[in-house]
C-alpha cells in the first residue's frame, strides 16, 4: 500500500506567492501520510500572458523553483513529482514545459518534457503553446518502490500511444491545467481511460479555478484506479487530494482481465 496525493492550485503571476502555496499544500499532503506527492502544470507561474514564463525559465539543475522542489522532498521525505515548470531551452523566445521528479532525499531522478502541446480555437478561447513552448522528444518514466511510474501533461492525455510507450506502470501520472471548456467534455473520462486501457492507477494534479489572467482551468483533481474508479475528486480551488495505491488489487485487476497479455499490436 502506497499512499498517494495530487495538490490542486490556482496560480498567480507571481512566482514567490506560488512556491509559498505549494510548500503550505505539500506539507499538508505530508502530515496526511503522503508517499508521493505530485503538483500540477504550471504549479510556478501562471502569468498574465504565455510568454511570462520566458523570464523565469531556469536552467537545468539550478534556480529557486528547482531549489524548492528538492527541498520539500527532502524535507517532508516524499517523492514529488514536481508539475511542470519552465526550463531554458535552445530557443531563446521559447522554453521547455518540464516535469521533474525527486526521491525522498531530495535527489532528483526522472525528468519529462511536455511532447503534445495544446492547441485550441473555439469562439473567443484561443490557445497556442507551441508559440512559447519546444515540444519534449522523449517518454518519461522512472521505478519508485511500488513499481513503475509513467510521466505525461496535460494535452497528452489525448494521446493513448505515448502511455503504451511508457511499458508496464503501476501509475501514471497527469498534472494538467485543462481549460474548463475542454475539461467538462473530457477530462474525466479521458483519466478514466487512461487507467483501465492500462490497468494501472492515475493521479491527475490540476489547476481549477479563475486565474488572475482570466483563464479559468478545470480543476477536478482525482485519482482513478486500475478498474476506472474515480477514488477521490477536487472540484475546484486549491487543496489536496489522497488515495492509495493498492498494489494487490492491482494485480487482482490484471489476473482477472489480463487485457496488456492479449494484445496484439
Amino acid at each position: 500500500m502506497t499512499k498517494l496525493a495530487a495538490v490542486q492550485m490556482v496560480s498567480t503571476p507571481q512566482v514567490e506567492e506560488n512556491l509559498a502555496s505549494a510548500r503550505r499544500l505539500v506539507a499538508s499532503a505530508a502530515a496526511e501520510g503522503a508517499q508521493l506527492v505530485a503538483l500540477p502544470e504550471y504549479w510556478p507561474i501562471m502569468g498574465m500572458s504565455d510568454s511570462d514564463k520566458l523570464a523565469h525559465a531556469e536552467r537545468d539543475g539550478s534556480g529557486p523553483i528547482q531549489d524548492c522542489m528538492a527541498a520539500l522532498a527532502r524535507e517532508h521525505g516524499i517523492w514529488l513529482v514536481g508539475g511542470t515548470l519552465p526550463l531554458v531551452s535552445p530557443d531563446a523566445a521559447r522554453v521547455l514545459n518540464t516535469t521533474l521528479v525527486y526521491d525522498p532525499q531530495g535527489a532528483r531522478v526522472s525528468r519529462y518534457d511536455k511532447i503534445h502541446l495544446f492547441g485550441f480555437n473555439k469562439g473567443s478561447e484561443s490557445y497556442d503553446e507551441a508559440r512559447t513552448i519546444v515540444p519534449g522528444e522523449a517518454v518519461g518514466v522512472f521505478d519508485a518502490p511500488f513499481g513503475r511510474v509513467g510521466l505525461s501533461v496535460c494535452y497528452d492525455l489525448r494521446f493513448p500511444e505515448l502511455y503504451r510507450a511508457m511499458g508496464e506502470c503501476a501509475l501514471i501520472v497527469v498534472p494538467a491545467a485543462f481549460t474548463h471548456t475542454t475539461g467538462l467534455a473530457h477530462w474525466e473520462v479521458l483519466l478514466r481511460a487512461r487507467a483501465i486501457e492500462n490497468q494501472c492507477y492515475v493521479l491527475a494534479s490540476a489547476q481549477g479555478g479563475l486565474h488572475a489572467n482570466g483563464r479559468r482551468t478545470f480543476g477536478h483533481s482525482m485519482l482513478v484506479d486500475p478498474w476506472g474508479e474515480v477514488k477521490a475528486v477536487l472540484r475546484e480551488g486549491e487543496g489536496v487530494i489522497s488515495g492509495t495505491l493498492d498494489d494487490g488489487f492491482l494485480a487482482s485487476v490484471r489476473e482477472s482481465l489480463p487485457a496488456l497479455k492479449h494484445r496484439k499490436l
